[in-house]
């Protein structure tokens, strides 16, 4: 990179367009796109100075912050053919990112038909399959032999997404079937399409969720998938780099919320500062109050503490030890919904094995603190002459708190998902912050209980 940097820079000081220009179509897209992060303030000239269909591909692939910056700063004629020669699902993923006036000024530059196209394709919901979708593809019918498939390949092929996939139409335009490529190929030009068909259709619903297309995807090792509507007629189709795209979206904006903030839709250096803070103070401001009910419930066990000060020693163990729990739960949940390893009605598999695990993890932990006090009380007085009662207490406690932590990181992302919400806004601060209250009761009620005779005098 530090090469193509000081090569790009001697070009840019020799002022040589012709060999800027031969410099920059020989690079591979990547390397342009590398280019213009290294180098944003000559990026617009890097768009303008490639070929089209060059600059065109470099253009979809920046992050929508450059792509912003880039589009403000090149002349008309050179907006109007990069916004027509996009495709037509990332030239909507780009205006669905604009502020209105800004869509309605771009979408100026397009033909009649591509205006029509876009505005439809801005008519679906933001996370739904339709905004997605291109409806640049292959469709024949089903009494085409291959001969004239093949023809209409060549004929219409090279404006099409992606022709590893071709479909096939009935009567209004309803998808039947969908054949790859090379069972085509592969077979006899005089063989019909009927004969191809195997009835194996898998497609996706222009409104549903992306987050749902992803993982389609994901179990049906398919290039590209077609999107109809609610009479199954073929509206367009979605491909597997788009997907890729979202999946890595979707992805960071979990890891985002899991962290306890929200999804900040922007590279972490590019948003604006206060921009930033206003997304992960509200976080810490529900975080904070919930922290704050930790104070009352020692409030409530305070009698209990003054006869026993003994016991809050060993408070930020306990709910450390239930967040940590609650937290690792929380994010095994998360992770295996998002990769479609289960859903909403496996909740009793999953309760069934955190109460196993939790009974497990929480003993574990248990042994090691009852052991810990046993240990130093045999060369230490600082836990008193009642210390196999604390040992007794912390260890039971443990075994509660990190199983109730479990239970609580476990349901709460099946519970969200079951209401409709996020899963992933039930971060690990979140539970944390949820078993360190409920783990201080639950800890001073086993205290009460084991050391009764010693907290009633």
């Amino acid at each position: 990179m530090e090469e193509m940097v000081e090569q790009i820079e001697l070009l840019l000081e020799q002022k040589d367009e012709q060999q800027l220009q031969d410099y920059l179509n020989n690079l591979n897209i990547s390397d342009v796109e590398e280019l213009i992060d290294e180098l944003p303030q000559y990026g617009p000239r890097f768009i303008e100075t490639l070929s089209l269909n060059r600059a065109v591909n470099v253009f979809r692939i920046l992050d929508f912050p450059t792509q912003e910056r880039i589009i403000k700063k090149l002349p008309g004629k050179k907006i109007a053919e990069i916004i027509t020669g996009l495709p037509p699902d990332d030239r909507t993923a780009f205006f669905a990112e604009l502020h209105g006036d800004a869509v309605k000024a771009l979408i100026l530059h397009l033909s009649a038909a591509d205006r029509k196209e876009a505005l439809s394709l801005l008519g679906y919901k933001e996370d739904s399959v339709g905004r997605l979708m291109t409806p640049d593809y292959i469709a024949v019918k089903k009494s085409w032999d291959v001969n004239r498939v093949l023809a209409h390949i060549r004929q219409f092929g090279k404006n099409s997404e992606t022709i590893d996939v071709i479909y096939v139409l009935g009567d209004k335009g309803v998808l039947l079937d969908d054949i790859r490529i090379r069972e085509i190929l592969l077979v006899d030009p005089d063989t019909k399409i009927s004969q191809l068909m195997d009835g194996r259709l898998i497609a996706l619903k222009a409104t549903d969720p992306q987050e749902e297309a992803i993982n389609v995807f994901r179990m049906n090792n398919r290039t590209a998938l077609p999107v109809t509507d609610d009479e199954n007629i073929l509206l367009g189709i979605v491909t597997v780099d788009d997907i890729l795209w979202i999946a890595n979206e979707e992805y960071t904006e979990d890891i985002q919320k899991i962290g306890g903030t929200e999804a900040l839709d922007e590279p972490y250096l590019d948003i604006n500062l206060f921009k930033l803070v206003k997304k992960r103070v509200g976080w810490l401001i529900v975080l904070f109050l919930g922290e704050m009910l930790t104070a009352t419930a020692m409030g409530y066990f305070q009698l209990e503490i003054e006869k026993a000060v003994v016991l809050a020693l060993f408070i930020p163990l306990i709910i450390s030890s239930g967040g940590n729990s609650g937290s690792q739960a929380s994010t095994l949940i998360i992770q295996a919904m998002a990769l479609g390893e289960l859903t909403v009605e496996d909740w009793w598999r999953v309760m069934r094995r955190e109460i196993i695990s939790g009974l497990m993890l929480g003993a574990t932990l248990g042994i090691i603190g009852f052991l810990r006090i046993a240990v130093w009380s045999g060369f230490s007085n600082i836990y008193g002459p009642h210390w196999p009662l604390v040992a007794l207490t912390v260890g039971v406690s443990l075994v509660g708190v990190v199983l109730w932590g479990s239970l609580a990181g476990s349901m709460l992302p099946l519970l969200l998902k079951k209401l409709g919400a996020d899963p992933a806004t039930s971060s690990a601060p979140f539970v944390a912050t949820l078993v360190d209250v409920t783990g201080l009761i639950i800890y001073f009620s086993i205290a009460v209980i084991i050391m009764s005779d010693l907290l009633g005098k």
